[in-house]
């Protein structure tokens, strides 16, 4: 999963950003309004975290812009403001959730889940493609009765195509949910680790989970299509 953290205070910024890179979040951060506002219309993110009170553009003023172009990427706010009619202006302009200043990084990090949970249609913390599962609470997968051992960006991958079973899946929008801007390696690296990934889930399973489509990408499946 692939967030975007929006925050002008740089100490709180990096504890953020190291809490979710710990849970195995893609994580990418701005400063200010206006540099938050350009990298989500750039980027896809499965989430957004911004702070009200920015430098150069205000949070309200980057949900509304964002909303009205389109981006429905779902939107925590941060915000030192405990007014009731502060936190309905933010949820009216388009913000999804809202947490108060000061807050515990444990709260943050389940409520962003549910937030991606909510936007896929997802409402278990267990995800479930035949008989592959991967608890997102306790960052385990399992293929039957078998633990699986993943990378951090295995599991990321999985993560991602799990919300997305059956649907063909693109080495292009990997890449935008799993790797953020920071990552400048080589560009068959979807590859390499798809068949690492394949190895690990499909190796001796009678049903094979993780299909190449030629030309396309891949797919998660959860039923034969051939």
């Amino acid at each position: 999963m692939r967030l975007l953290i929006v925050e002008d205070d740089t100490k709180l910024n990096a504890v953020l950003q190291q809490a979710f890179e710990e849970e195995r979040y893609a994580v990418d951060v701005a400063y200010d309004g206006e540099h938050g506002e350009e990298m989500a219309f750039v980027n896809e993110y499965d989430a957004i975290v911004l702070d009200l009170m920015l430098p150069k553009r205000q949070g309200t003023e980057v949900i509304r812009e964002l909303r009205e172009h389109g981006v429905k990427t779902p939107i925590l706010i941060l915000t030192a403001r405990d007014r009731v009619q502060d936190r309905v202006s933010g949820l009216n302009d388009g913000a999804d959730d809202y947490v108060v200043k000061p807050f515990a990084i444990d709260e943050l990090i389940a409520r962003v889940r549910a937030l991606v949970r909510r936007s896929s249609d997802v409402r278990s913390t267990k995800l479930q493609v035949a008989d592959l599962v991967l608890d997102v609470a306790s960052h385990t997968v399992k293929r039957g009765a078998s633990q699986i051992n993943l990378t951090q960006t295995e599991y990321s991958i999985l993560e991602y195509m799990m919300h997305h079973p059956n649907k063909v899946v693109s080495r292009a929008e990997l890449m935008e949910h799993v790797w953020d801007d920071s990552y400048e390696g080589f560009s068959n690296i979807v590859d390499v680790y798809m068949r690492r990934l394949r190895s690990k889930i499909d190796e001796n399973a009678q049903m094979r989970l993780v299909e190449t489509v030629r030309g396309a990408g891949y797919r998660l499946r959860s039923q034969d299509f051939s």
